[in-house]
């Protein structure tokens, strides 16, 4: 009995060594991580610690945006959702049976906007949400109706002036008549309260934000709350500004991770 207990006992062991236990990583929930407006997904960006950090769990796929540093804005809400197809399609072909698209600052609204428009998704990651055009919407009303003229007479890709801001900081671009209007239109799909009460019930949202953060003391009621009700939803805040969030609420966003 004792040899035979041995054998077993062994067997057992070689066993575990061989097949070890899999990690989130090797199947289970895929993330994407989508960075803010005219930044990266490098490791010195706001949210390249979070994408290591997330990297030793999880599938992370941090796709290169329309929006991205050396884009410049160069597509539409509607076309980067191609992008963010892409990017579930590669995690999806590396193994994630779960997926969560999220981003920092545009990042959070493009993934948001997006999650409207697809079905099927794990849940939707807001790190310190931003993109509110609806706020200077008074100094595009010309440019916008502009821009809607162009698409209306066939010419969505001649260029018009577009204020942006960004942290509190106006400044100008040029960009595509169709461009203006996808991602400047205050009753668009970009706008988040907008996103918010179209978002497929279902769907749970991490909403995190740091206390210095300009939406925080309006975020919560004026887009937070009108997401569709969801058990595992929650609106988290931390310390730290704007583009501290991504690293600061780290842990925050695993634990809500390990949750779905």
């Amino acid at each position: 009995m004792v040899r035979n207990f041995r054998f077993v006992s062994a067997v057992i062991v070689l066993f575990i060594l061989t097949f070890p236990c899999f990690s989130h990583a090797e199947g289970k929930i895929g993330v994407v991580l989508m960075h803010g407006k005219d930044g990266t997904a490098k490791p010195h960006a706001p949210i390249g610690e979070l994408i290591e950090f997330l990297k030793n769990d999880y599938l992370v796929d941090a796709p290169d945006m329309p929006w991205s540093r050396s884009n410049g804005l160069n597509r539409t809400l509607e076309e980067s959702f191609n992008d963010i197809d892409l990017a579930v399609e590669r995690l999806k072909n590396a193994g994630a049976t779960k997926i969560v698209v999220g981003g920092h600052s545009m990042g959070a609204a493009a993934a948001l906007a997006y999650a409207t428009q697809r079905s099927g998704l794990a849940g939707v990651l807001m790190i310190a949400a931003g993109h509110r055009p609806d706020l200077w919407a008074r100094k595009n009303m010309t440019a916008l109706e502009n821009a809607k003229a162009l698409i209306a007479s066939g010419n969505p890709k001649d260029r018009v002036d577009i204020q942006d801001k960004d942290q509190g900081k106006l400044f100008a671009r040029s960009v595509a008549a169709d461009i203006a209007v996808s991602w400047f239109d205050p009753d668009g799909l970009v706008v988040m309260q907008n996103s918010a009460g179209i978002l497929k019930p279902g769907t749970p949202v991490l909403f995190i934000i740091g206390e210095q953060d300009f939406l925080r003391p309006t975020g919560e009621s004026l887009i937070f709350d009108k997401l569709p009700a969801h058990p595992k939803s929650a609106f988290v805040v931390v310390s730290g500004g704007h583009k501290q969030t991504p690293g600061i609420g780290k842990s925050e966003i695993a634990d809500w991770l390990n949750k779905l």
